[in-house]
């Protein structure tokens, strides 16, 4: 597959031909996410990016399929957090719609929809790589692998602060947090630093206090929030600091970040580590990927969006480019088609580089790209990207430890499959705490 996208090849040319747009129809996808509600930064965000992408490749003359430009077009449903309206929202698209490409956020939400999307033959993509499994062979996770990434954190603080000894984690219960847990309960081990206190919460939230106090009586070198959401980010380490801990914090994500070090201060939010970058970072200026300038992208998403970008805003776009890379090397739109040209060369070129098609062995399916992730952290109250960690790399070394936590906490494919419908529903990234 070529290796340089759309993105890529317009920042260099200028401007693409303008074709004559075949036939005067569009080329439809579907999104079909949390656009208001709770879940709402789950989605929103993503949908701001896929339009300035939309918008990019449409005046630049379309899609090119045998000569000809089509435009796309895509088709927005708000299904909030619910499977019910997920079920509703893929019902109304596929019929109203000749979708090629469905986009969703995943975890319960996929569920609902999971059966009438695969009978379909349906290219559907989702940003939580557990929902693969092998009887989902069209679902695809080609942006954010969560959160395998993760581990790419770990090592790099164990590396670069060698007296970090110990860690307290948190993680709430369910699709979202249980995997993270498990994959940071492997990173740890793996690093060679000691979990002393682990504490599992309500997918709704809780108390900070409760959650937080009895880490700090643990005496950790590290507060790790996993991939906990952004009201409990804030609020948990809002606790931390009101009790005076002078250590390092680790999360996943770290969605309005300026807001805390605005609040809390500069010295105290320092070297605070997470795993998504600002697009206007120096280090993606330098890195050949998926936006050849993402310092544009992100300018342009502020003045459009302003005060909304968090961890997705680029990623559904992200995988529009790798979809549109596949669509002109097959030829066709035709998804099974689409999805043998991602996978025909064994690896793409995803968010932050070349990445390879794996999962196979923690998903039951290789749908899932994996490649160099950012490690991110505050400096001077700025977000700056400190590496890019090699995912791969450390699974060839680790993936049996993985597999290990993954099974104790009952995510592993088959787990899930056998459990289904019993597990706790996928809770907002903005859930209210």
């Amino acid at each position: 597959m070529e290796t340089s996208s759309f993105a890529q090849r317009l920042a260099v040319s200028g401007a693409m031909p303008r074709l004559s747009v075949g036939m005067g129809h569009s080329v439809d996808i579907g999104f079909l996410a949390p656009l208001s509600g709770q879940a709402e930064s789950w989605g929103l965000p993503g949908l701001h990016g896929c339009r300035i992408w939309e918008r990019w490749l449409n005046r630049a003359g379309g899609l090119l399929i045998g000569g000809r430009r089509y435009p796309i077009t895509i088709h927005a449903y708000d299904c909030a957090a619910s499977p019910v309206a997920a079920r509703e929202g893929a019902i109304q698209l596929v019929q109203q719609h000749d979708i090629k490409l469905m986009m969703m956020l995943g975890g319960d939400t996929y569920a609902g929809v999971a059966d009438y999307l695969m009978d379909r033959r349906i290219l559907t993509s989702t940003l939580l790589p557990s929902d693969l499994s092998p009887d989902s062979p069209y679902l695809i996770a080609p942006s954010e692998v969560h959160p395998v990434y993760v581990v790419t954190g770990v090592e790099w603080l164990a590396r670069t602060r060698p007296g970090l000894k110990t860690v307290a984690l948190c993680a709430q219960r369910d699709g979202m947090g249980l995997p993270s847990l498990a994959t940071y309960r492997a990173a740890f081990k793996a690093a060679g630093i000691e979990i002393v206190k682990e504490i599992q919460y309500p997918a709704e939230g809780g108390d900070a206090a409760r959650i937080v106090q009895p880490m700090l009586e643990a005496n950790p070198d590290i507060l790790c929030w996993c991939t906990s959401y952004t009201p409990m980010v804030h609020v948990m380490t809002e606790y931390a600091h009101a009790q005076g801990y002078k250590g390092q914090i680790l999360s996943c994500t770290f969605d309005h970040y300026e807001v805390l070090v605005d609040r809390l201060g500069r010295d105290f939010m320092e070297g605070v580590t997470f795993q998504f970058p600002d697009f206007d970072d120096p280090a993606l200026r330098e890195k050949a990927f998926f936006f050849n300038q993402p310092n544009v992208f992100y300018e342009q998403y502020n003045s459009l969006y302003p005060g909304s970008w968090t961890a997705v805003s680029w990623e559904y776009a992200a995988i529009l480019d790798i979809w549109h890379a596949a669509v002109e090397k097959a030829g066709t739109v035709n998804p099974v088609s689409v999805l043998a040209a991602m996978k025909q060369l064994g690896h793409v070129t995803h968010a932050f580089g070349p990445a390879e098609w794996w999962g196979a062995d923690l998903f039951g399916t290789d749908n899932a790209l994996v490649g160099d992730w950012p490690v991110v952290t505050i400096r001077d109250g700025k977000a700056r990207i400190a590496e890019f960690g090699s995912v791969p790399d450390w699974l060839r070394r680790h993936s049996d430890a993985l597999r290990s936590e993954m099974q104790d906490l009952g995510q592993m494919w088959d787990q899930r499959l056998g459990a289904a419908g019993q597990g706790p529903e996928l809770a907002a990234r903005s859930v209210e705490a």
